[in-house]
């Protein structure tokens, strides 16, 4: 059975954008977990502020099944608090290769800081105190990754060298 990569890893982390270049390099599909929810459902803020973290997760929850049980393996990249979702924790460990994309609460903040999209559950002005908070409640849940690469010192084309390195070290092959 071919399986989809999936990148975890904290708000920022970059997962999106290396998501799809490493897809590109691997001759892929890339799979976006929050533009799935946001394509059927609406702005993650509206549906956070609206409906309410619970319900985000739902939604969530059903595009990363969508894509894991109906749609070619390729890359997937999930947002931040994915993994909060116990069922989405299951799915994936059952189904995916789960890549920890890691990278420190300080660079957190910095990019938060040039980042124009508001993240809900930082607001809209991060401080470094409520990063590290969330990302000490989370880190449990990225741990179990079936990889992990420190992208803090690497470029974004180091960080897909790793995965790809990783990839040919386990023969993992996601098309004919």
């Amino acid at each position: 059975m071919k399986r989809h990569i999936a990148l975890v890893g904290f708000m920022a982390a970059g997962k999106s954008t290396l998501g799809k270049r490493l897809a590109r390099a691997l001759d892929v599909a890339f799979y976006d977990s929050d533009d799935l929810v946001v394509k059927e459902h609406g702005q993650i803020s509206d549906i956070f502020y609206g409906e309410g973290e619970a319900a985000f997760r739902r939604y969530e929850h059903a595009a990363i099944a969508h894509v894991i049980d109906e749609l070619p393996p390729g890359i997937l990249a999930l947002g931040g608090g994915a993994l909060s979702n116990e069922d989405t924790q299951k799915l994936l460990k059952k189904k995916a290769y789960r890549v920890f994309v890691k990278v420190s609460p300080e660079q957190v903040l910095e990019r938060l800081r040039h980042s124009q999209r508001i993240r809900p559950l930082i607001g809209p002005t991060p401080s470094l105190a409520r990063i590290r908070e969330l990302y000490t409640k989370r880190m449990p849940q990225y741990a179990h990754a079936d990889f992990v690469v420190e992208a803090d010192a690497l470029t974004p084309k180091q960080t897909i060298e790793a995965i790809i390195t990783w990839t040919h070290k386990k023969k993992i092959e996601l098309s004919e």
